[in-house]
């Protein structure tokens, strides 16, 4: 008896998280090894398909890095990072789009369909106008060129809302036309941020494979509960903001600045992890608000 009233006293402290939004867009960056890892992919998939289920309107963004990669080395092609972002090159560009799409993004879509829920792919060329990423770098000054790597100019979220009016989770892909006509790969911390804005999103996730923003990278019990954008540029001096968590932080407060409500930086790896963050009182990763 005492199990079953505790199982009853979660519905209930999730009650009012539930109310508040329904009927809300959600956003879901998922990659990482919340993605990788079966086990960790089915409890984040089964958490999107309770939230469909209970009315709200989930959206997953998928990466796919290390499909990619392990794709790319099985073709005799090199990875290359410049800052942490992928150099795509004419070669690359064809496995990242073959990958994303036909393997990474069609696991994600079947899975959520065995779990119930209604699921659709969407690539993102549809949805995200590019321009060629460039860049100088801070101490030598030289041009940077990650070839077929994009940032997202315009968002359409037409294909994207009309799948949500018809309860069905939208699944999009990473990837972009550029004005040449081409496909461009582009960040899936930057391409979440930028749909969330788009479609003036509720909140956005970030799955992480950290509990969320340290203090201490080592230190699991710095964990910083909520960040204001006026803390950001003295965390980003100071390198608590750095590597892989930069995009994530930028893009979020650049989704912030354009109507989303709040970000969501969560450990992908711990159980039900995005239901714990979004319907429940303390939340467990790191929110970001303006």
């Amino acid at each position: 008896m005492d199990e079953l009233i505790r199982k009853a006293d979660v519905l209930i402290e999730a009650l009012p998280y539930i109310q508040r939004f329904r009927g809300e867009t959600i956003v879901v960056k998922f990659g990482g090894s919340a993605m990788e890892e079966k086990k960790y992919s089915d409890g984040i998939l089964a958490d999107v398909t309770f939230m469909e289920c209970v009315g709200m309107l989930p959206v997953v963004v998928h990466g796919g890095g290390k499909v990619i990669s392990r794709n790319m080395k099985e073709q005799g092609i090199e990875s290359m990072f410049v800052q942490g972002l992928r150099v795509t090159c004419e070669k690359s560009i064809a496995v990242v789009e073959k990958v994303i799409k036909e393997e990474v993004n069609a696991g994600i879509v079947k899975t959520l369909g065995q779990m119930g829920a209604r699921a659709q792919g969407v690539h993102g060329e549809t949805v995200f106008s590019v321009m060629k990423k460039t860049g100088q770098h801070p101490e030598t000054g030289e041009t940077l060129d990650w070839g077929f790597v994009g940032e997202p100019v315009s968002v359409e979220t037409g294909e994207v809302r009309d799948l949500l009016q018809r309860g069905i989770i939208p699944v999009v892909t990473p990837l972009g036309l550029g004005p040449d006509g081409k496909v461009y790969n582009i960040n899936a911390d930057i391409a979440a941020a930028a749909l969330a804005a788009g479609l003036k999103a509720r909140k956005l996730a970030f799955l992480s494979d950290v509990p969320g923003l340290l203090r201490d990278k080592d230190d699991a019990g710095s964990l910083i509960s909520t960040l204001r954008e006026a803390a950001v540029e003295d965390l980003v001096k100071r390198k608590v903001i750095d590597g892989g968590m930069l995009p994530k932080i930028e893009s979020g407060l650049k989704a912030l600045d354009a109507g989303v409500m709040k970000i969501h930086i969560i450990d992908g790896r711990a159980p039900h992890s995005l239901l714990l963050e979004i319907f429940t009182d303390k939340g467990i990763g790191t929110e970001i608000v303006k």
